[in-house]
């Protein structure tokens, strides 16, 4: 969940533009929930003296609060740096921070302690955010230098201290480069101490972020903060391609869950026997070609008979491999196949109830059709009726002039005879 100031407006995201340094502390990688923030100390126990601060990019460090300041998460403090001090911002306190060092073998007492000096005061967070505004131009003429001096390195990032003094210029190499002669350039030019530091593959994309191929924010950017080794044997296991396009992430290295399910998988591949095992039967030898794991499905074919493969389960084919350990052979592997024979006619069910599943399959028919078809229908009826009513009343007319000439002729008859 992000910040008020970090909603979208219009349909854009506006922003807070404080690069992971808003007060809620919501819209950061790495964030530790406080769970212990509502629960008192019992009486006598003194509060562990020790504080979290978070710099650019989920870079931690821990000081002690020599000081005994009352500090909360959020809060922005001036801290102990080898030169200088530096400003980062409090992301936890109390009894979590000793378990977060007691994880990473920090000792709590030895020689080079740092220490908290004070909260900073609005000086200390105005030349802050100057170095921070200098980064990215910084970072764009940096490139450039290395690329005239034709150094095989890509600068990722530049980190500058909280007082401005000392700019950290994160870079990736595949091999060692010297930068002897790249550090006077950028000391000439960007007038402050410089410093280099070669980081991982891995570290520059944690680093920078990023959306992976699964459609979500990197897992080294938000959560993972450890890096295991990675190989394709993982990829073996589970049975997928060995293409290196789709099993390289954003840093260009292996995946790293490929390792999540594959403690699974190992377990599942116990009950298998190895594909290198070839089953003797009286009709030929038979050798693996598939492995279904979830299902416990394996696919044997016959020496010369490769397009035809037969499916057994994984207890068939042990029964097999310990029948040929004891030198017997059984007849063949349609016997063991026939057992499996599955019915591949599916049959639909309407699951809706209503609709039926060809209801898409006849054309629609145009509306504007139907409606002229309509249209001369009413126009004709309305022709039809008028064309009847005159015709009735043409019939009235003529059986009018039929009736007064019948009354007319018996007079004429009658004057006739006289």
């Amino acid at each position: 969940m992000a910040c008020a100031s970090c909603s979208t407006k219009d349909g854009s995201p506006k922003g807070c533009k404080n690069n992971g340094t808003c007060g809620t502390d919501s819209c950061n990688k790495l964030t530790v929930f406080d769970w212990l923030a509502n629960m008192s100390l019992p009486n006598g126990e003194t509060p562990f003296n020790w504080i979290e601060v978070r710099y650019k990019n989920g870079r931690k460090h821990y000081y002690k609060n020599t000081e005994n300041l009352t500090l909360s998460i959020g809060d922005i403090v001036a801290t102990q740096a080898q030169t200088g001090h530096d400003i980062g911002m409090v992301t936890l306190t109390g009894e979590l921070v000793r378990v977060q060092m007691k994880r990473k073998n920090i000792a709590p007492e030895g020689d080079d302690i740092l220490k908290i000096y004070r909260k900073a005061s609005q000086k200390d967070i105005d030349i802050w955010q100057k170095s921070r505004d200098r980064e990215e131009p910084m970072k764009v003429k940096a490139r450039q230098f290395a690329i005239d001096l034709r150094l095989e390195m890509k600068i990722s990032d530049i980190e500058f201290q909280g007082d401005g003094s000392k700019a950290t210029f994160y870079y990736t190499a595949e091999e060692r480069v010297d930068f002897r002669e790249l550090i006077k350039v950028f000391a000439r030019e960007f007038r402050t101490r410089i410093e280099m530091r070669q980081v991982g593959f891995r570290q520059e994309a944690s680093r920078l972020g990023g959306i992976g191929s699964c459609g979500r924010e990197l897992c080294c950017s938000t959560w993972l903060t450890d890096f295991r080794s990675v190989s394709t044997s993982a990829a073996r296991y589970q049975q997928l391609s060995l293409n290196p396009q789709k099993l390289a992430g954003q840093c260009g290295k292996l995946k790293c869950c490929l390792n999540y399910e594959l403690d699974t998988y190992l377990d599942a591949l116990k009950d298998f026997p190895k594909t290198d095992i070839k089953l003797q039967t009286e009709k030929g030898t038979a050798v693996c070609q598939k492995t279904d794991i979830f299902k416990g499905h394996m696919w044997y074919a016959y020496e010369g008979e490769w397009m035809n493969w037969h499916k057994i389960t994984v207890v068939q084919a042990n029964e097999i491999i310990e029948l040929n350990k004891q030198n017997k052979k059984v007849i063949s592997l349609e016997e063991y196949a026939l057992d499996l024979v599955e019915d591949t006619k599916t049959s639909f069910e309407n699951v809706v109830g209503q609709d039926s599943l060809t209801r898409f399959d006849s054309p629609k028919r145009n509306k504007k059709r139907r409606n002229n078809k309509r249209k001369g229908n009413q126009r004709n009826t309305k022709s039809s009726q008028g064309n009847k009513k005159e015709t009735t009343n043409n019939n009235n007319t003529n059986k009018n002039k039929r009736r007064r000439n019948n009354k007319r002729k018996p007079q004429n008859a009658k004057n006739n005879q006289k």
